[in-house]
């Protein structure tokens, strides 16, 4: 089924909620303040089923000027509006206010509601007729039907019903696959179930028992319960009017601006880069000037930031800018909003956002790709701006897109699994590995290759693990082995000299067997400098032909081996450090770092001051 969400807006007492109340038989004034008075204080909601395939969900807001805030807080989430005028007062300022409101928020379609039409006669009607279309040329309703209608009689109702079947048409399928977001315009307590939320669900899916995401409170909470448009469900979709029944929550800790969302997908801002336009009754916008922001539910006092060297905004212009907020919100690039002048408060502007998590810098060419550019342009700028590139997840939720979108779109990208990262990057940094191991080898020739913690560096250091892999795996020049990375061609080749000092130094700790001679002094008899020494002396490390047991004793594998086998004969005994002095003749300078050698290697288990032999 199709589902369509409807608002109305218009001046204080144009037949706004009569209307929907004709059409659906529900009064939307639900407060008894509302229905005292007379008028619309705060948003209502309404349903009706056009026809079998086709449900519309009905939004009434406000129309006085002090609840226009209000207003704001039920329009955000619409399709199409009911833009009533009434026959016998014609085009008034709020009226001019809510158009101009629609407008701003880039509402696509609507339909011309001429309410009252049994108060005026039919020359009164047809005047009004022509100055609404004179009023809305050139304009988003610009060519929308325009039905008169009485609510009181029911004239002309059947005509506006069969105006809305064929608007509400045209209305494009919601993007079920995109992430689920709420933005919640009530909270409130219901006996027997607690806390309640509704909202119109703009976008994604929720279902019972699925947890959900307070933005910007951060908590997480279960949905016990769900309704649609006034009757159980399990399950809500994106466009229609949605009730949830949350577990755990006290109403007081939400309010009417929070979002429920996908839980640790998306992050709060307070800082925004934007589109803005500023209405041409308007004054000039100076830098730094406050407003109050309004989008969704949500209103919230921000301060204007404009290009530097551009001035202020002049009245019917648009540039970018950036608002910075004094509360966090959840926003997402092509969110509408609009500005209101801090005092007096009317509306003055709005647009739509482009960035929620801007740089340091307002960067009017950066935005023009974000605003204007093909998805795979701005994948590819918001890659290129990330150091070390993005996962797909992550730029999905900056972008407010499924991540299979994002996916098709990183055309330009390398890959490191589902981490996407800049082709030019990824190249540069290649040819920075590729030049350090080359000077490594010519540096060290003797070792096999260099620590990749090393190879790292300073500007790799903070690289994900994946993305270093992936640089390492592009070509086969480089081999990795362990926490080691060489040129696949690489092999220690040693000159004569180098033959004979290695020779030396492994007969040097052989002949010694357990009474190691010290490492430097070994080293200073190799017959080579210590530099090329050392390194001969690690390469018999490496081979195991030699044993380090600590940083400055140095054993013979052999050595090793028959210890080894002398205490394969004492498995089950216990022994201390005396005892071990009298198996090997050796003095406590040995017998301390090989015993603790040994518990590293688990021949023995210290127990106290002895240990046992495993």
């Amino acid at each position: 089924m199709k589902e369509v969400i409807a608002g109305t807006a218009g001046h204080i007492d144009h037949g706004k909620t009569a209307l929907v109340k004709a059409l659906t038989g529900i009064d939307a004034d639900r407060l008894e303040e509302e229905k005292r008075r007379g008028i619309t204080i705060d948003i209502g909601f309404a349903h009706l089923q056009l026809t079998p395939s086709l449900r519309v969900g009905f939004i009434d807001v406000p129309g006085h000027e002090r609840f226009v805030k209000n207003m704001l807080a039920g329009v955000g989430g619409i399709d199409l509006v009911l833009f009533v005028v009434a026959a016998d007062e014609s085009i008034k300022p709020q009226t001019r206010e809510h158009f101009e409101i629609c407008r701003l928020l880039a509402i696509p379609r609507g339909i011309v509601v001429l309410t009252k039409a049994d108060l005026v006669d039919s020359d009164i009607l047809e005047l009004v007729r022509l100055e609404v279309d004179e009023f809305v040329k050139g304009s988003f309703l610009d060519g929308a039907p325009v039905v008169a209608v009485s609510s009181t009689t029911g004239a002309g109702l059947d005509e506006l019903r069969s105006a809305l079947e064929r608007v509400a048409g045209e209305v494009p399928k919601k993007g079920g696959q995109q992430p689920f977001r709420l933005p919640i315009d009530r909270a409130f307590s219901m006996k027997g179930f607690g806390t309640v939320v509704t909202g119109t669900l703009i976008s994604g899916s929720v279902t019972k028992e699925q947890e959900v995401q307070v933005h910007p409170a951060g908590r997480k909470l279960r949905v016990r319960g769900i309704q649609v448009y006034g009757a159980p469900a399990e399950r809500a979709l994106a466009g229609q009017r949605t009730a949830l029944n949350l577990a755990d929550v006290e109403t007081s800790e939400l309010t009417r601006g929070m979002v429920l969302a996908e839980p640790g997908r998306f992050r709060d801002t307070v800082r925004i880069d934007v589109s803005l336009e500023l209405l041409a009754s308007a004054r000039p916008l100076k830098h730094r000037a406050p407003v109050h922001f309004h989008a969704g539910a949500a209103e919230i006092e921000a301060e204007i930031r404009l290009p530097a060297g551009s001035g202020a905004l002049k009245p019917g212009s648009e540039n970018f800018a950036r608002l910075v907020l004094r509360e966090p919100t959840l926003l997402l690039p092509g969110d509408r909003f609009i500005i209101r002048m801090f005092s007096p408060v009317v509306t003055i502007g709005g647009g739509a956002v482009i960035d929620g998590a801007p740089p340091r810098r307002l960067d009017a060419a950066r935005l023009d790709i974000l605003s204007k550019g093909s998805l795979d342009d701005r994948v590819a700028l918001l890659i290129r701006e990330s150091k070390f590139g993005a996962s797909a997840t992550e730029l999905a939720a900056r972008l407010g897109r499924a991540e299979s979108e994002i996916e098709a779109a990183a055309k330009s990208a390398r890959r490191a699994g589902r981490w996407l990262v800049d082709a030019e990057w990824f190249q540069a940094a290649r040819q920075r590995i590729v030049g350090r191991v080359r000077d490594f080898h010519k540096s060290n020739p003797l070792l096999p290759g260099i620590a990749r913690q090393d190879l790292r560096g300073k500007d790799l250091a903070d690289c994900p693990a994946m993305v270093f892999d992936a640089l390492l795996a592009d070509r086969k020049e480089l081999t990795a082995e362990g926490d080691t990375v060489r040129f696949t061609t690489h092999r220690t080749a040693l000159k004569q000299d180098e033959e004979a000092a290695r020779g030396a130094i492994e007969k040097a700790f052989e002949e010694a067997g357990l009474a190691a001679p010290g490492v430097e002094e070994v080293l200073a008899k190799s017959g080579v400098e210590t530099a090329r020494a050392r390194s001969l002396l690690q390469m018999l490390i490496r081979e195991k032909r030699l044993v380090r047991v600590s940083v400055d004793l140095v054993f013979h594998g052999s050595a090793i081996s028959k210890l080894r086998g002398l205490f394969e004969s004492h498995r089950g005994e216990r022994l201390n450090v005396t005892t071990f002095k009298d198996w090997t003749g050796i003095s406590r300078k040995y017998a301390i770092p090989l015993l603790e050698y040994l518990d590293r290697e688990k021949v023995t288990r210290r127990d106290g001051d002895d240990r046992l032999v495993l």
